[in-house]
């Protein structure tokens, strides 16, 4: 590969690595060329970018892009597939999900907003992290509950307190 096209390369690479707050490294080595396409269409369809490259490209992008990559630099050995998506748990899913079929792709890495979590062992703690949206829900769900119990409690209680007051009526 020329100078030129390596610096093309890690260009695209550091964008990409700008671009998006949920990276991950899979390892799909002995995958056959149909099995691999499968994995990608899983991908594809879970919006997940993948994109395979030399690992010193991949890690002067990483270098490049303003953010703290260092603890995947130790995962960049042998075949490295990048997975960039906006989607937190799509590629742990994917890999979950490509699995049934196949022992590959494993896990060697991922960046989740500035955490780090390596090796394939990672993969179900990934994919049982909660999304932002979940935890937004969970929030409101928890705010809310303490005002629907004093509505209802209110709304019971001024039930009984009528009924008491009418028999009190009825008696005198």
């Amino acid at each position: 590969m020329k100078f030129e096209q390596k610096e093309t390369v890690i260009s695209e690479l550091t964008e990409e690595f700008k671009k998006y707050n949920f990276v991950y490294i899979s390892d799909n080595t002995g995958l056959t060329a149909i099995k691999d396409n499968g994995f990608r269409r899983i991908l594809h369809k879970n919006g997940v970018k993948m994109v395979v490259a030399k690992n010193t490209l991949i890690k002067r992008a990483m270098e490049n892009s303003g953010k703290d990559f260092s603890g995947l630099f130790g995962t960049l050995k042998g075949s490295s597939a990048l997975l960039f998506t906006d989607e937190l748990k799509a590629p742990a899913k994917a890999i979950k999900d490509f699995r049934k079929k196949a022992e590959k792709p494993s896990l060697k890495g991922a960046w989740i907003d500035n955490d780090v979590f390596i090796g394939d062992s990672s993969l179900e703690a990934l994919i049982s992290l909660k999304t932002k949206n979940e935890l937004i829900g969970e929030i409101i769900g928890l705010l809310q509950s303490p005002a629907k119990n004093v509505i209802s409690s209110l709304q019971s209680g001024g039930n009984k307190l009528a009924g008491i007051v009418k028999t009190l009526q009825e008696r005198s």
